[in-house]
């Protein structure tokens, strides 16, 4: 369930309504306001901002550059809805700071599905990184560079994204990372997958591991961690 707070600012209220319905459904806060001014006070609450491009007073164009060029809501990534003949638009609100675009009329599906990858985007930006070629932890040797794992002495037969999975949490012991995470760290913006699908991964990688698969550790409500020790 998403936690996270949406702004959505139109002008329309009945797309207020529909938005906040789809969102909140989905679990997200929504913050729904009728006008730039009242988006421009109400940013900084945000972890992502729904911008139609046609605003009366502060356009949606101004509204966006200002947001980006603000220290507190420069990292907060802005959608805009716009209608098919704004191509125009697109291109200048792609070039102020916009990270993604929806045109009009829209399904409240396919708007949710650009908010959640660009969520877990802005998510992966704030993990931690290492980069230790060879990985140890309970045992388990990650070659990064051969792409070989060895358990106990054993080599095991991963596939590329169980690899991925195992790489990032043994990076990370004793961080918990949600499924959306998870996808947006190992296979980037474009995976077409469910979040389901992770928990997919994390049982058969676990099973891969044996004895060592009960230090993958199911945080219920949240996600999954390595262990951090024995």
């Amino acid at each position: 369930m998403a936690h996270e707070t949406i702004l959505v600012v139109d002008d329309e209220q009945d797309i207020l309504e529909l938005l906040t319905y789809n969102l909140e459904r989905e679990g997200y806060k929504v913050i729904a306001v009728g006008s730039g001014e009242a988006a421009a006070a109400a940013a900084d609450k945000a972890d992502l901002v729904v911008l139609d491009l046609m605003l009366p007073g502060i356009d949606g164009i101004e509204l966006c550059k200002r947001l980006k060029s603000r220290e507190d809501t420069a990292e907060i990534p802005i959608i805009m809805l716009t209608a098919k003949s704004e191509d125009s638009d697109v291109i200048t609100g792609l070039e102020v700071g916009a990270d993604d675009y929806v045109t009009k009329p829209f399904s409240p599906k396919v708007l949710i599905a650009r908010i959640r990858r660009q969520l877990r985007q802005k998510q992966s930006r704030t993990l931690p990184v290492k980069d230790e070629p060879v990985i140890t932890l309970h045992n388990i040797t990650i070659d990064t560079a051969r792409h070989i794992v060895k358990s106990e002495g054993f080599a095991l037969d991963l596939s590329v994204t169980e690899f991925s999975i195992l790489e990032f949490l043994a990076r990370n012991p004793g961080w918990v990372f949600s499924r959306s995470q998870i996808i947006g760290v190992v296979k980037g913006e474009d995976y077409p997958v469910t979040e389901r699908s992770v928990d997919v991964q994390i049982l058969g990688l676990r099973k891969k591991l044996k004895d060592k698969g009960k230090y993958i550790e199911t945080v219920r409500g949240v996600g999954y961690r390595m262990k951090e020790s024995s």
